[in-house]
């Protein structure tokens, strides 16, 4: 898939370099005390393969936890634990450059647990590859959460730039949905990957100064064993607007097909943007079709284009449910989900909802055991045919898609049953 733009602009605010230097960096002895990190390194031994009889699903589990500071790694280590970036070892690739699979533990440094690991090496030919290596360290750096890929350690040695993070055992959401070979994903499934791609932009959007994530699909969303979704590829994030700003201008940068319409003429972002991708995203999971395919009849290849209308209309909307599904979900909840996607596609920004409604509302989505009850007009007024802009219908989408009462801070662990003054939009 074809970027919107060029990777041209800086992704980085002008402290991210300050930011970079002021992560803690840390490696440990034999005592497991921190210590400066050595550049010299001796008497490694193959590292790229698990030390006992435990399976990799099981070490990733075990050690989701292990690393809370950064670690600054060598060349050296890294091209040993990747056997010299040996083709076979190779994960994927994108923009940014290739993905290695690896195998960390003490023969790597001493003190280090065992973890298997994802090394991603920056394309040196790349203009600006530099730049977002840097977002993504100042980011990941800084911000944890359970629904965001872990950073476990970089390297910036000479001109080489590479990233380490926490290997996720089943890849990319990408490869689940689309590839032939790969068996198709449950409702159950689709809906929890979407509840939980979705805490992670509510968690960006929610931090004290907001991070807009501007590359939200399915490729960069990452599976663990269990199936959690965890956003990856932070190199395109950008600081959101503070105060009384009600965007930041930027260059058009993204993936075609997934960008907002507004940011692609305006070059104006807010988090909605973010709110837009995810609708894609969620029409993705819901038809089993690609955001763009050129292989489709000409009306078909845009899927934003060719499904949206369909989401308006409770009858039609279920003849673009993906037939892989063969009816195995529920009525209602596929009815509420297609509500959800129309809503984040609004070609009105303000008419999408905030992730922290989108994550509420795809909460009780994920079982399908919602009753197949009919849908009353007058709890889905799009669906009922009762009319209005999206902007109104955006307006009341809390109460009508969105369970009731909910909170609408901006604190996502507010207690629902707080105070009315903790329950504000």
């Amino acid at each position: 898939m074809g970027n919107c733009g060029t990777r041209e602009e800086s992704a980085t605010d002008s402290n991210a370099n300050n930011q970079v230097n002021q992560l803690q960096v840390t490696s440990a002895d034999n005592q497991g005390l921190e210590k400066k990190r050595s550049r010299s390194i001796s008497g490694l031994s193959d590292v790229s393969t698990p030390r006992n009889n435990m399976s990799i699903i099981e070490i990733s589990r075990n050690n989701s936890l292990i690393y809370n500071n950064i670690i600054s790694f060598t060349l050296f280590e890294l091209e040993t634990i990747t056997k010299s970036f040996r083709s076979d070892y190779i994960l994927g690739g994108g923009g940014f450059g290739t993905v290695y699979k690896g195998y960390i533990d003490d023969n790597v440094r001493v003190g280090l647990k065992s973890v298997p690991v994802a090394v991603k090496v920056l394309n040196k030919e790349g203009r600006q590859g530099h730049r977002e290596w840097l977002t993504e360290v100042s980011f990941l750096g800084q911000l944890r959460h359970p629904n965001m890929v872990k950073l476990i350690g970089y390297c910036c040695e000479d001109d080489n730039r590479l990233l380490v993070y926490e290997f996720m055992f089943r890849g990319s959401l990408e490869n689940h949905l689309f590839r032939k070979t790969s068996a198709p994903l449950s409702w159950s499934k689709r809906m929890m990957i979407a509840h939980g791609a979705a805490k992670g932009l509510a968690f960006l959007h929610n931090a004290e100064w907001p991070v807009i994530y501007r590359d939200f699909k399915t490729s960069n969303i990452l599976l663990d064993s269990d199936y959690t979704a965890k956003l990856s590829d932070f190199g395109l994030a950008k600081a959101g607007p503070r105060g009384d700003e009600t965007h930041v201008s930027t260059r058009v940068m993204g993936t075609y097909g997934y960008a907002a319409p507004e940011y692609v003429m305006t070059g104006h972002l807010t988090i909605k943007s973010d709110v837009y991708s995810f609708g894609v995203v969620l029409l993705e999971l819901l038809t089993g079709r690609k955001s763009v395919d050129k292989t489709r009849p000409t009306k078909e290849q845009s899927l934003v284009d060719w499904a949206r209308p369909n989401l308006k209309d409770k009858k039609k909307m279920l003849l673009i449910i993906d037939p892989r599904l063969e009816d195995r979900y529920s009525l209602r909840a596929a009815q509420k989900a297609c509500s959800l996607a129309y809503y984040c596609l609004s070609q009105n920004p303000k008419a999408r909802p905030l992730m922290t409604d989108v994550v509420e509302t795809l909460e009780p989505l994920q079982n399908g055991s919602l009753n197949d009850a009919p849908l009353s007009s007058s709890m889905y007024p799009l669906m009922g045919g009762g009319g209005g802009s999206d902007h109104q219908m955006g307006r009341r989408f809390v109460r009508t898609v969105g369970s009731a009462g909910g909170c609408r801070s901006r604190n996502l662990t507010c207690d629902p049953a707080a105070p009315a003054a903790c329950r504000v939009r």
